[in-house]
C-alpha cells in the first residue's frame, strides 16, 4: 500500500504542478494581440436542433468588432424552429447565410459531414468552426485571427468557459477541463511537434483555408466522433504550427443541459480524446483514481495515511486554481471532486465498451462506428 501511496502522491505533484504552469502562462483568448492584417474569415455553424441556442449564438457574432468576416449556418434536418431562427436573422444582416444540410451518406458522421459542407461554402482565408451552442465576447474574432499572425499559427482552437446549472453539468465539466488544464502543458501544443501534444476543441476551431485543404477537410475525419481533437492531430504528423488557448471570458458554452445529455454526450468523446488508445485511456482513468478517490481509502490504514493527506491536499489546492482561473463552480469542484472524478470514470468505461461494441447515438441518431477506421484515424 505505501507504494501505491507514493505513485498517487507522485502524480498529483504533477497535476498540480501543471496546472500551476498553466494557471500562470497559458494563453488566453481574451487576450488581444496586434493584427498584421485582416483576411476574410468565414464562420461555420452546424445546427441541427439548436432552436434554444442558435439566436443567442448569432446575436453574439453578429457584434464582433473584426471588419471582414461573414457567417454560414447549415441546418442539418433540423426538426425544430432552427432554420426560421436562423433565417429571420438573415434578413436583417447581409453577412449571414443559412444553407440546408444534404441527407447524411454512408461512412460520414452527422456533425463531420455539417463541416464538410459549410467549408464547401465558405469564401474566407480564415475559417472558424463553431458550435450552436456558444456565445461570445465580441473581441472573440479579432482576438483570434491576432493569436494566429502573431505566433504564425495555421490552426488555433480555445477551450470554451463552459456554464453549468445541473448538478452533473457542475460535477463533471470541471472534471473535463481538469484532464486539459491540469494534465497538459498547454503551451506543448505549440512548441512540441508530437500529435501526443495535439489538442483542439470544436466549439471554436479556426484553420487557415489552405491548411483545411491540404489535410483533407473533415473528409478526412469523416468517421473520427472526436474530429477537433483528430484533426489537430493530423496537423500535427503533417508539421503544421497549432496552437490552443483557455476561451474563459472570451467564448461561453453550455453543452449539456441534463445528467442524460451529459452521460451520453461524453460517452461519445471520452474515449476518443484518448486517441482510442486503450494504453494511454485506461492510464488515464487509473491516474484520475489514484490521485481523486484512493486518497480517500489511504487515510484508514496509519502507514500511508500522512501521504493521502498531502495527496488530498494538493488535489483541493489544484482544483481551487482551476476554479478561480477558469470559473468552474468553487465548492462543489472542491467538496465534491471525488464524487466528480468517479463519475467521470464511470463515463469513461462506458465510452470504451460502447465504442468497443461499434455503436453510439447522438442527437436522435445512431453512429455507426468502423474501429479499423477509429485506427486508421490514429496511425
Amino acid at each position: 500500500m505505501i507504494t501505491i501511496a507514493y505513485i498517487a502522491l507522485f502524480f498529483s505533484a504533477v497535476l498540480l504542478l501543471t496546472a500551476i504552469f498553466n494557471a500562470v502562462s497559458a494563453p488566453m483568448l481574451r487576450k488581444s494581440l496586434p493584427r498584421k492584417a485582416t483576411p476574410a474569415v468565414s464562420v461555420l455553424i452546424p445546427a441541427r436542433n439548436e432552436s434554444g441556442n442558435i439566436g443567442r449564438c448569432l446575436t453574439s457574432l453578429l457584434q464582433q468588432d473584426y471588419p471582414d468576416f461573414s457567417i454560414t449556418v447549415l441546418d442539418d434536418q433540423s426538426e425544430d424552429d432552427t432554420a426560421a431562427i436562423v433565417r429571420s436573422f438573415a434578413e436583417q444582416y447581409p453577412n449571414l447565410e443559412l444553407i440546408n444540410g444534404t441527407p447524411l451518406p454512408e461512412n460520414w458522421i452527422g456533425k463531420n459531414w455539417a463541416c464538410h459542407q459549410l467549408s464547401k461554402q465558405a469564401k474566407g482565408d480564415i475559417l472558424i468552426f463553431c458550435d450552436a451552442d456558444t456565445w461570445h465576447e465580441p473581441t472573440a474574432v479579432s482576438n483570434t485571427v491576432g493569436w494566429m499572425q502573431q505566433y504564425g499559427l495555421q490552426l488555433f482552437s480555445s477551450f470554451s468557459q463552459q456554464k453549468t446549472h445541473s448538478l452533473m453539468e457542475k460535477l463533471v465539466l470541471p472534471v473535463i477541463d481538469m484532464l486539459v488544464f491540469a494534465a497538459l502543458p498547454i503551451w506543448l501544443t505549440y512548441y512540441s511537434r508530437s500529435p501526443l501534444f495535439a489538442a483542439a476543441n470544436g466549439q471554436w476551431f479556426c484553420i487557415t483555408r489552405e491548411t483545411y485543404d491540404a489535410l483533407g477537410g473533415h473528409e478526412a475525419v469523416r468517421q473520427q466522433p472526436v474530429e477537433d481533437v483528430e484533426l489537430s492531430r493530423l496537423a500535427k504528423r503533417r508539421g503544421k504550427r497549432i496552437l490552443v488557448a483557455a476561451g474563459t471570458d472570451a467564448v461561453y458554452c453550455r453543452m449539456y443541459h441534463s445528467a442524460r445529455e451529459v452521460w451520453e454526450g461524453f460517452t461519445k468523446n471520452l474515449y476518443g480524446i484518448a486517441g482510442y488508445n486503450p494504453v494511454s485511456f485506461f492510464s488515464t482513468l487509473a491516474i484520475l483514481f489514484a490521485t481523486s478517490v484512493l486518497p480517500w481509502l489511504l487515510l484508514i490504514p496509519e502507514a500511508t495515511r500522512t501521504i493521502a493527506i498531502i495527496v488530498l491536499a494538493a488535489t483541493i489546492l489544484m482544483r481551487f486554481l482551476l476554479a478561480i482561473r477558469y470559473r468552474h463552480p468553487l465548492i462543489i469542484s472542491i467538496f465534491l471532486h471525488p464524487v466528480a472524478v468517479f463519475i467521470t470514470i464511470l463515463i469513461g468505461l462506458n465510452s470504451f465498451f460502447s465504442i468497443k461494441r461499434g455503436q453510439l447515438q447522438w442527437k436522435g441518431r445512431d453512429i455507426a462506428l468502423d474501429e479499423m477506421s477509429l485506427k486508421q484515424g490514429n496511425s
